[in-house]
């Protein structure tokens, strides 16, 4: 049966209307179903920490379950390759830490490209390490520490939670940029008890782990890495008061795969940056030395892109390499 061109382009028109309303529907839904924050490391540090504190503010704000897995291994490359392979509907969302740019130079024949397959969805926070010493260490400003090792090269054992962690590659810098010679001492485990006793001598450790060990004196911290002063401990310098340029710290994101939906993107990244500004959250973040760190997706992409750059270089002039 022939319909009339009046009629048929009546049909179509009412066809296409209809093939628009569910999709339209799933945009304005998202999410209809829970979501899954895949951190790329072991549950109870501060990754996963932070992957729960935004976890429950965005489940709280949109009504499903966000639900954080930790999936380690890999110096965090599996759970990132989980994300990279996962349908781009908004429903798998990747913890970013400065793993991530480190280990794009770190590793080779990734089966990923962490800037090409992960979409920047929004930063979340810095903090700065702190680079803290034993008591017993004769040492007590960043100045006096670097000419010990310079007059004692070999002999300073410098602590890190493994190869390429960001605590190796805080010191990594600081080696080159002070020009001082540092034995590396990587840990599988925590390295804060060695530190303690004093068997090494420096380590560029996350202000939460460590904050309660300095003001009980059991640490000395003789600076932050950040670039300002941190308001968890606003009486101790940082390192770029006494090397200029020096910064380093770790900071959290979230990525989603490459083809994730503009608007479920911009949808996120609008309610983390809410987290961000509200100031109960920002509370919570001062208590663990952190910092709201908001971003456009674009302008956490910028980020992205500076710091794979900017540790690609330390890696390879210092020559790091994985276990």
């Amino acid at each position: 049966m022939k319909l009339p061109r009046r009629q048929l382009l009546h049909f179509a028109a009412g066809a296409a209307a209809l093939s628009l309303i569910p999709r339209t529907a799933r945009a304005e839904a998202y999410p209809a179903r829970p979501v899954h924050i895949i951190v790329p490391d072991a549950p109870g540090i501060t990754p996963d920490i932070m992957a729960r504190m935004m976890g429950q503010w965005l489940s709280e704000r949109l009504g499903q379950p966000f639900i954080v897995e930790n999936h380690p291994g890999g110096g965090q490359n599996l759970g990132t390759e989980l994300v990279v392979r996962a349908p781009a509907d908004g429903y798998a969302l990747l913890l970013i830490t400065l793993a991530a740019a480190v280990n794009a130079t770190l590793y080779d024949n990734l089966n990923f490209n962490f800037i090409r397959d992960i979409a920047p969805v929004a930063s979340i926070v810095r903090g700065p390490l702190v680079m803290e010493v034993p008591p017993t260490f004769p040492i007590n400003t960043v100045p006096e520490f670097i000419a010990y090792a310079k007059a004692n090269p070999g002999k300073v054992n410098m602590a890190s939670g493994g190869n390429g962690s960001p605590q190796h590659v805080a010191g990594a810098l600081f080696k080159i940029m002070a020009g001082v010679d540092m034995v590396h001492v990587p840990y599988h485990g925590n390295p804060l008890p060695d530190v303690l006793s004093g068997q090494v001598q420096v380590y560029f450790g996350p202000i939460p782990s460590s904050i309660g060990y300095i003001r009980s004196g059991k640490l000395r911290a003789l600076a932050v890495t950040g670039t300002t002063r941190s308001q968890i401990l606003p009486d101790i310098p940082t390192v770029a008061e006494f090397v200029p340029g020096y910064e380093a710290g770790s900071w959290y994101g979230l990525g989603a795969p490459k083809a994730t939906p503009t608007a479920l993107v911009e949808r996120l990244n609008n309610e983390i940056n809410a987290a961000l500004a509200d100031s109960a959250f920002k509370a919570r973040l001062a208590d663990l030395g952190a910092e709201p760190l908001p971003m456009t997706p674009a302008e956490f992409g910028k980020f992205l892109a500076a710091e794979t750059e900017k540790w690609g270089k330390v890696v390879k002039l210092a020559s790091i390499k994985v276990d």
